[in-house]
C-alpha cells in the first residue's frame, strides 16, 4: 500500500529502520565471520520522550525490543525495501540464497521477510532464543492479538515460512494517522458506506427501531461482556444480524448509519464479484474481505444476500455438492467473525435455516405506516419555503403507501422538475409525477395511466 509522508512518523520510523539495519549487519557479519561468538540483539533508539503514534503505541503496548524488531521488520517493506537488501546474498556453493534468512523474493527482486527472518534476527542461531522468537508471533501472542501482525491466510505456508505481515490498518495509523480504508477493487469486492444523514434521521416503527438500538448496545458493551468472567464465556464474539422487508424500508441506510453513529467502517460486500461459477473463487473472494475486516472493527453488509446465504440445494450432481461446501465455508466464516455482519434480504424465507439459527437478531423492516410516512415526507421536504402552496404532505402520507426510498425517489425528481423549469419551489403536480413513476415500477398501475 502507498504510504503518504508524515513528518513526525518519518523522524520516528527513521531511526527505527536505522536500527534494524544495525542488527541486520551485526546478525549477517557475526552469522559468516563469528557464528560461535555471543550474541545480544543491539537496544533500539530511545522512545521516551518520542510524542509519535508510533512510539505511543510501543508505550501503550509495552512492547519490548524483540517486538519492536519484529515490527519494523514487518514495517521495512513498505517503508524502506531497501534496507533487507542484505538478505538477498546468495550462498556460492548452493547457487540460492541462504535457508537461514528465509524470506520470499519477489518477481522484482524484492526480498519480503518471512517468521524465519525475525527467528534469525532474534535468536542468532539459539534454539531456545529461536522458540521464543516463534511464541512472539503466534496467535496468541500481543502483536498478533493487538492487530500488529497478520497470520497468513490459509493458501500460505505455516510456521516460519509464513511470511511477515503488517496489519494494513496498523501500518496506515502508524504512518499517516488514520485509518485505512481499501477501494473497491477486483480482489477486494466491498465498498465502505456513508451517509450525510444522522441517527435521527432513521424513521423506523419503535419494535424495529428498538431491536436495531441492541446492535448498538452490542458495539458499546460486547467487550465487557466478553470479559466478564461469569457470563462473557457462554458468548461468542460479534454479532450477526439479518435485517429483512421489502426494498426502500431502510436497511441499507440503517446499516450505515450504524457503522456512523459508532464510528466504525461500514463495508457493502459485492456479491456480483463475490459469487463465481468458478470452484473455489467463492470462497478466495469471500476470504479476502474477511481477512481486511478481521480485527479492523469494520461492520460487514451483505445487500440481496440471498444470492450468497440462500438456501442449499438438495445434491443431485457435482456441481450442487461444490455450492452446499460454498454455502459451509461462509456459514463459517461469518460465524468465526468477531466484528458486526448484517445481512439484508427482502424476505426472510430465502435464507438458509442453517444461518438464520446463528443470528443474534433477525429484524423485520415493514412498509412504513401513515405516521411513518408523514414524518418521511416532513423530512423530504422540511423547508415550506421549497415547496408551493398546494403540497399537502400529511394527504401525500396518507394517499400512498410507499417506502422511504420511493419518497427519496419522488424528492430527486420533483426537484429536478423544478429546476429543470426554472425554479426552486417544488410544485404538487410534479411530486405527483414522480408518485405516479415509482407506483409504475412497482407494477401498482399501469404504463399508460
Amino acid at each position: 500500500m502507498e504510504v503518504a509522508a508524515n513528518p513526525a512518523a518519518a523522524e520516528t520510523l527513521s531511526r527505527e529502520l536505522f536500527w534494524l539495519g544495525q542488527v541486520i549487519d551485526n546478525a549477517v557479519q557475526r552469522q559468516f565471520r563469528a557464528p560461535d561468538e555471543p550474541y545480544d540483539l543491539l537496544a533500539p533508539p530511545e522512545l521516551e520522550s518520542d510524542s509519535s503514534d508510533y512510539a505511543d503505541s510501543i508505550r501503550t503496548h509495552g512492547f519490548g525490543a524483540e517486538h519492536r524488531l519484529i515490527l519494523i521488520l514487518a514495517m521495512a517493506p513498505h517503508l524502506m525495501p531497501h534496507a533487507l537488501d542484505p538478505f538477498l546474498a546468495r550462498n556460492p556453493n548452493l547457487e540460492r540464497c541462504f535457508t537461514m534468512f528465509g524470506g520470499i523474493v519477489s518477481g522484482h527482486g524484492c526480498f519480503r521477510p518471512t517468521h524465519e527472518t525475525a527467528a534469525f534476527l532474534l535468536s542468532g542461531g539459539d534454539l531456545h532464543r529461536r522458540l521464543m522468537a516463534g511464541a512472539l508471533l503466534a496467535g496468541d501472542g500481543p502483536l498478533v492479538q493487538e492487530n500488529f501482525i497478520d497470520l497468513s491466510s490459509e493458501q500460505h505456508p505455516t510456521g516460519f515460512a509464513q511470511p511477515l505481515l503488517i496489519n494494513t490498518n496498523r501500518l496506515s495509523l502508524l504512518t499517516r494517522g488514520e485509518k485505512y480504508r481499501p477501494d473497491f477493487r477486483a480482489d477486494f469486492p466491498a465498498k465502505r458506506l456513508t451517509t450525510a444523514l444522522q441517527w435521527n434521521d432513521l424513521i423506523l416503527p419503535r419494535q424495529t427501531l428498538n431491536d436495531v438500538e441492541e446492535i448498538l448496545a452490542w458495539i458499546e458493551y460486547g467487550n465487557s461482556i466478553l470479559a466478564d468472567p461469569g457470563f462473557g464465556r457462554f458468548i461468542r464474539p460479534g454479532f450477526r444480524s439479518l435485517f429483512h422487508g421489502p426494498p426502500g424500508t431502510g436497511k441499507t441506510l440503517t446499516a450505515t448509519l450504524l457503522g456512523k453513529v459508532s464510528q466504525l467502517d461500514v463495508y457493502r460486500v459485492d456479491l456480483s464479484m463475490v459469487v463465481s461459477k468458478w470452484i473455489g473463487e467463492t470462497e478466495k473472494n469471500l476470504a479476502a474481505v474477511f481477512d481486511q475486516a478481521e480485527g479492523n472493527g469494520w461492520i460487514l453488509f451483505f445487500d440481496e444476500a440471498d444470492a450468497l446465504f440462500g438456501k442449499r440445494t438438495d445434491v443431485s450432481h457435482s456441481n450442487d455438492r461444490y455450492a452446499n461446501q460454498e454455502v459451509s465455508y461462509i456459514l463459517q466464516r461469518v460465524e468465526d467473525f468477531d466484528g458486526i455482519v448484517i445481512l439484508a434480504s427482502n424476505l426472510k424465507g430465502n435464507i438458509d435455516d442453517a444461518f438464520a439459527r446463528r443470528f443474534q437478531s433477525m429484524i423485520h423492516f415493514p412498509m412504513p405506516g401513515g405516521r411513518e410516512r408523514l414524518r418521511l415526507w416532513q423530512n423530504a421536504f422540511s423547508d415550506p419555503d421549497r415547496i408551493t402552496p398546494d403540497v399537502d404532505l400529511r394527504a401525500l402520507a396518507n394517499d400512498y403507501e410507499l417506502s422511504g426510498g420511493a419518497i427519496v425517489n419522488i424528492l430527486r425528481y420533483a426537484v429536478l422538475a423544478a429546476h429543470r423549469k426554472g425554479t426552486e419551489a417544488v410544485a404538487l403536480a410534479d411530486i405527483k409525477d414522480g408518485i405516479a413513476r415509482e407506483l409504475r415500477k412497482d407494477g401498482r398501475i399501469a404504463e399508460s395511466d
